[in-house]
Order: C-alpha cells, then sequence, then structure tokens
C-alpha cells in the first residue's frame, strides 16, 4: 500500500462511520413529488412514416421522481423518511402514493389536490439512451386549501425530525409563506436544513444549514456568469450573503463539487465518477447523502466528500437511481486503495 493510500484509511474509516449511522436518522423531504415512468426497449429500424427511430418496447417500470427521489435515495441509505408534497386525484397520484410507501417511506404529509394533476415524466429508453420524454403537469394549480394544509402538517410534527429538505422543482409546491414558515421555525429549535433550490424562490431561501444549487443556478442567482474559478468564488459568497445560509455547495458535474463557508476558503472537490451513464437524479443523492451525513454530526467537508462519492455511484447507472450503503461504503473502499 503507497504512502497517500495510507493516509486516507483514518478518513475513510471515519467516514464508513458515519454511513453506519444513517438509519439513526429521521427525515422529512418537503417538495414537489412526481412520478417517473420508464419505458425500455430496443431501436431496429427508422419508421417509414416520419425519420424517427421506432422502438420496441421491452418492459417498463415505475419510480418516484422529484422530491420522490430524494424520499427514494434517503430509504435506500437506511434512513427514515416522511414525504410531504401534492398529488392529483388520480391514477398517477394513486401509484405514487404506493410507489412511495412500497419503498417505505411515510407518506401522511402527502396531500391530495382535486384541482391539480399528478406531475408524472415518461422517459423512452433505447440502448441506454433517453429517445424522448413525456411531461404532464400544471404549475401553481394548488388550491389555498391544499398549502393551508402543508404547513399545517409541517408546523404540527417538525419536532419529529432531526432532518428537512426543501426539494423545490418548481411545480408549485414551494413557495414564499412555506419557506418563510421553515425559517420561523428553524429559529425556534434545532433541525439540519437543506435546500435544494430553483430560480423562482431565490429571494425566498433563508437560514438553511446548506443550499445545494447546480453550476447554472448559482451564477443566476449570483447574477454572475460563471467562466472559471474566480467567477465560481464569487458567486458562492454571495449566495452566502444572500441566502444567510451556513453553506452553499454548488455541484459542477464531471468538474466535482465547490463549497462556501463564510469567514473560510472556498474548497473544490473533484468528481469520483468513473464512468456516467445518466446524470438523472444525481442532485437528488446529493442532497440526501448530505442530509443524513449533517444529521448524524458529520462536518459539512465529510458530508461532501461522501455526496461526491454517491453522485459518482448513481450517474454510472441509466435512470432514475438510489445509492446504497453497500455501494457507498465500496466506493469509499475504493478510494482509499
Amino acid at each position: 500500500m503507497n504512502a497517500k493510500a495510507q493516509s486516507r484509511q483514518p478518513r475513510t474509516r471515519r467516514l464508513s462511520a458515519i454511513v453506519k449511522r444513517f438509519p439513526q436518522v429521521r427525515a422529512l423531504v418537503i417538495g414537489d413529488l412526481m412520478l417517473d415512468r420508464y419505458i425500455w426497449g430496443k431501436v431496429e429500424r427508422i419508421s417509414p412514416e416520419a425519420p424517427i427511430p421506432v422502438v420496441r418496447v421491452t418492459h417498463e417500470s415505475v419510480h418516484a421522481g422529484g422530491a420522490g427521489n430524494v424520499v427514494a435515495n434517503i430509504r435506500a441509505l437506511g434512513s427514515r423518511v416522511v414525504a410531504c408534497g401534492v398529488v392529483g386525484k388520480d391514477q398517477a397520484g394513486q401509484r405514487l402514493r404506493h410507489q412511495l410507501a412500497t419503498l417505505g417511506a411515510e407518506v401522511q404529509g402527502v396531500v391530495t389536490s382535486r384541482s391539480s394533476i399528478t406531475t408524472s415524466k415518461t422517459r423512452i429508453i433505447a440502448h441506454n439512451q433517453q429517445v424522448v420524454r413525456l411531461d404532464r403537469e400544471e404549475r401553481d394549480a394548488f388550491d389555498a386549501r391544499v398549502r393551508a394544509q402543508l404547513r399545517r402538517f409541517i408546523q404540527q410534527h417538525i419536532a419529529d425530525f432531526q432532518v428537512v429538505i426543501i426539494s423545490d422543482y418548481d411545480k408549485g409546491v414551494i413557495d414564499a409563506e412555506l419557506l418563510t414558515l421553515l425559517s420561523e421555525l428553524r429559529g425556534q429549535q434545532e433541525f439540519v436544513y437543506l435546500i435544494d433550490p430553483k430560480r423562482r424562490n431565490f429571494p425566498h431561501y433563508r437560514g438553511a444549514t446548506l443550499v445545494k444549487p447546480n453550476r447554472e443556478e448559482a451564477g443566476i442567482a449570483a447574477g454572475i456568469e460563471i467562466r472559471d474559478e474566480r467567477d465560481l468564488n464569487e458567486a458562492g459568497a454571495r449566495l452566502l450573503h444572500l441566502w444567510q445560509t451556513e453553506a452553499v455547495l454548488v455541484s459542477r458535474s464531471e468538474e466535482g463539487m465547490s463549497l462556501f463557508k463564510p469567514q473560510a476558503k472556498p474548497q473544490h472537490f473533484p468528481t469520483t465518477t468513473r464512468e456516467v451513464h445518466d446524470v438523472t437524479g444525481a442532485g437528488d443523492t446529493v442532497v440526501a447523502t448530505c442530509a443524513l451525513a449533517l444529521g448524524v454530526g458529520a462536518s459539512l467537508e465529510e458530508a461532501t466528500i461522501l455526496a461526491n462519492h454517491a453522485a459518482g455511484v448513481v450517474v454510472g447507472k441509466v435512470g432514475t437511481a438510489t445509492v446504497s450503503p453497500t455501494e457507498l461504503l465500496s466506493a469509499l473502499q475504493q478510494e482509499s486503495t
């Protein structure tokens, strides 16, 4: 074993111990729940009707998507989780509730809306590549009753959770009033609070433990075109001030992640990805892993390293995917050898 690998062993043992404590956490995921359908097949010819591939369907699969994928990742990592969001009174909503329950998630925070449909995305995949995606959604279709039910559930049950995650997919569940409520609740009691942001709510995020934009979102929120490391560092500093958060973690695809904290130098973490098949849902994996790590007392740096490894595992899979503790521990061991 070389000296570099040997020096990593204490860190690997510490990170592995953190992963093994994940079952101690009970998390609340608030956000835009979606149903992800995958139609898998093979392309053997081009249609005579139009210059498009003909996909011969071999099988179909259904997954919890959007904020539901954060829930799925938390369950896959061994923690307890309650989903909080909105589904329509339709077949897709029933399937999504069933899918979440099948994962072992609790669904008492899921409100049924009579005025909107369940957001769903259907992906047609041939030879491990997406051919087309079909979306069904109605943004901002939730009435005052639905929003009041969501806020009431959060107020009544917030004390039951060590970790709270906002998974904002800009479909309407997350709004300024809900974010203000969470900021106030965090001022009254302690919990780890993570936000996966979207543009519309940039002005309303406040007081989180960690906010995790991707590179594009970070640039838009900070009002900076991020072209190099200097731009990135300036954006990170602005976002810390804008969101009044304890940390900002910018995910940068193949370039890894960058962690920003007040009065500290930016820290850049190179990607651990070996082979990329599909980046769908990788951000959900990062948020879920960071949240659980912080929930059991990991430092922000340790949480970032674990999330980086977890994302590296997930992008090596096709479709909406999760990472298990065994896979994450294996990835950590590979780095230390």
